[in-house]
């Protein structure tokens, strides 16, 4: 179950406060992937999650202020691309 401050972290958090999942999360979108399916099936196979599912984490993350403090590079970059598209709506 989720709260104000995104989704639950997984039993195994480190000084972040974010939970292995999550730290999981930011860490696929930190790498570039070579072709649209690649990610998508890294996704599946690592994480074990659907990528509907993978991207409603994410989107949480991104308003997670212990995601910033995990990851302020990817979470900045990620945060201007959601603006980006919000904006051409």
């Amino acid at each position: 179950m989720s709260d104000e401050h995104g989704p639950d972290p997984a039993p195994e958090a480190d000084d972040s406060g974010l939970g292995e999942l999550e730290r999981d999360v930011l860490a696929v979108e930190r790498r570039s992937w070579p072709g649209p399916g690649a990610k998508e099936r890294a996704v599946r196979e690592r994480l074990g999650l659907s990528p509907t599912r993978y991207y409603q984490l994410l989107n949480a993350l991104l308003d997670d202020p212990r995601a910033l403090a995990h990851d302020p590079v990817t979470v900045n970059r990620l945060r201007r691309v959601r603006t980006e598209r919000e904006r051409r709506r």
